[in-house]
């Protein structure tokens, strides 16, 4: 679907969302897959997954600015510093990590939360203490779910000046590079598993693995390695 923007810009009739392909290869009242593509899937599943549906964690948030006011400019990913944002959960919805991606490099951050319900002031916090560490020019923007964890992002752009916007209710598929890397994750941090064990120091010696790990999406470069090139092209 992307790629057909890419080679017919403006040839309208040559363009198809991703849904209706979607719906094209998964048919019937089970919305499967035939045998003859599941082989090409990369998941493997032979079946759609259900759209997340409504949970505790999506509550209205003040002063919200949505994703549809995000500048154009983060689609391409050719500018380093805008990056996406989400929990993952641990046993019994009880501890979570806060998960952070960099859409042009897939540079990862991981964000210890101590508290069982990932309170709001520990995420402001947190973001406040990752991004404060990083060069300007990688503070560009963040984009989140309506997390209730995010009832504080008014004191993370104040602090730091991070613009930070919102996805539509339920739409995960918005911040994407995210919701991937939160799969890769998961060989880290298994489901059912009691997240709050893991310190600060621990997750930021998962990051720096996954961020020396060679990505196909870049050639096979590594992330630490994309965002090293992209960096001293912006200096240069």
């Amino acid at each position: 679907s992307g790629r057909l923007r890419v080679d017919y810009p403006t040839q309208l009739s040559m363009r198809v969302s991703h849904e209706t392909i979607y719906r094209a290869l998964y048919s019937g009242s089970r919305n499967t897959l035939t045998r003859s593509v599941v082989s090409a899937v990369r998941t493997g599943r032979t079946a759609r997954k259900r759209r997340r549906k409504a949970t505790g964690r999506v509550g209205r948030i003040q002063n919200m600015t949505l994703i549809t006011e995000r500048p154009a400019a983060v689609e391409d990913r050719t500018i380093p510093g805008a990056w996406e944002g989400d929990l993952i959960i641990g046993q019994a919805n009880k501890s979570a990590i806060g998960t952070l991606v960099e859409r042009s490099t897939g540079t990862v951050m991981l964000l210890h939360i101590p508290d069982a319900k990932h309170r709001a002031e520990h995420v402001r916090d947190g973001l406040i203490r990752l991004f404060s560490a990083l060069p300007a020019h990688l503070r560009g923007s963040l984009t989140w779910d309506q997390g209730v964890e995010m009832h504080k992002h008014a004191g993370v752009t104040e602090a730091i000046g991070l613009p930070i916007y919102f996805c539509e209710p339920h739409s995960p598929w918005q911040r994407g590079s995210n919701e991937n890397m939160n799969g890769l994750l998961r060989q880290y941090f298994p489901k059912g598993t009691e997240l709050r064990q893991y310190t600060q120091k621990h997750l930021d010696v998962v990051a720096a693995q996954v961020n020396r790990r060679p990505r196909k999406r870049y050639g096979y470069a590594t992330p630490d390695e994309m965002i090293e090139t992209l960096t001293g092209a912006m200096t240069a």
